[in-house]
């Protein structure tokens, strides 16, 4: 087989990692291995290892005939048999099967919120996804949507995994106080509901004063991302609350936490937290998505639902209290990620099922 994975940037978001672990896994197991970046390029570029094809499209509008052509050129060339589409980069994935009809097409569904979709943007799924010769689903809620909502039947659900990146020359280096750093590894969007992790800074800060979070994720320089920046003054968290915005150094930046937490609305399996596993993290997170299958709540880490900022606060301080508890919660999590969620069990399960397209 030659595959390609097509995103649309290379921020350092979920779904863009997956692309390039992906990428990355499948240059040592199969003939080719590509990854096309369709809008934008970004952090994640560093972490493309140099067996894997790349190329950058640029591409300017949504039907970007030029862009498209030379997708096809590339594909051409390098004889690819399947494109693997992540996110909203099916419809790109659809102009080329239409140019390209003998190609094999699948869809990677990241999101965690997929069964609220626009009924327009459903729309267009459905009248396309005949097309495609299969659908990957990040959780099992939104592989029953893509059969359910969608009517696709070759649908499987495949885990996230995390791979330790390759070193960056310029390492991040936190504020706050060593041994008592908490990282919160999400972009700056509404699901990932960063208001609840200020509303527990602002109980922290009370009782916890010299415990500081540290958020790492893209700014988009919207009315969410001010909004969050105003609230931190407003609250006077200056102090408590530290934006980094997108880093590549996500192992380097995990070294110097000792806690790590999620507070998102909605989540697939996020890359995050195989992330916090694979660094051995002492987690709090909410119960949203494919989380509840990972964390046990009292095993390997806390579980809280997304509105409950005073159980979080809780659970929190918990851990914060009890170093021993850190370190068992952090070791076990790590176990729990290296039984099913690294590149060699998905990568066996995702081959064998590609196989099995017709």
């Amino acid at each position: 087989m030659r595959i390609i994975q097509i995103i649309d940037s290379l921020e350092a978001g979920g779904a863009e990692r997956m692309a390039v672990n992906y990428a990355n896994a499948l240059a040592y197991k199969i003939e080719f291995s590509g990854l096309v970046a369709t809008r934008k390029e970004g952090t994640l570029l560093n972490q493309i290892h140099l067996d894997v094809a790349y190329l950058f499209l640029n591409k300017k509008s949504k039907i970007d005939f030029s862009a498209l052509f030379r997708l096809r050129s590339f594909i051409v060339k390098n004889e690819v048999t399947h494109i693997h589409a992540h996110s909203t980069s099916f419809f790109l994935a659809f102009l080329l099967k239409l140019i390209c009809p003998t190609l094999k097409l699948i869809w990677h569904n990241h999101y965690g919120n997929s069964e609220f979709l626009p009924k327009s943007k459903l729309l267009v799924l459905r009248i396309i996804t005949p097309f495609f010769d299969g659908i990957i689903a990040v959780n099992q809620n939104l592989k029953k949507w893509a059969e359910q909502k969608l009517h696709f039947k070759k649908t499987v659900y495949l885990p996230n995994f995390s791979t330790k990146e390759i070193k960056t020359h310029h390492p991040t280096f936190l504020k706050g106080i060593e041994g008592k750093r908490i990282v919160l590894l999400a972009n700056l969007r509404e699901e990932k509901n960063h208001f609840l992790l200020l509303e527990v800074a602002q109980q922290l800060k009370q009782s916890h004063s010299d415990w500081t979070f540290h958020l790492i994720g893209k700014d988009f320089e919207d009315e969410y991302a001010f909004e969050i920046k105003r609230s931190v003054s407003n609250y006077k968290l200056e102090n408590h609350v530290f934006l980094y915005g997108s880093q590549e150094d996500i192992g380097n930046i995990l070294h110097q936490a000792s806690i790590a937490v999620l507070t998102s609305k909605f989540e697939g399996l996020p890359v995050a937290l195989l992330e916090y596993g694979l660094y051995k993290k002492a987690i709090v997170v909410t119960s949203v998505g494919e989380i509840p299958t990972i964390v046990l709540h009292g095993q390997n880490g806390f579980v809280v639902n997304p509105d409950q900022s005073e159980v979080f606060y809780q659970f929190l301080v918990k851990l914060i209290d009890n170093e021993v508890l850190r370190v068992t919660f952090g070791e076990t999590l790590f176990d729990t990620i290296q039984t099913g969620y690294i590149a060699e069990s998905v990568m066996g399960k995702y081959l064998n099922w590609l196989h099995q397209l017709k």
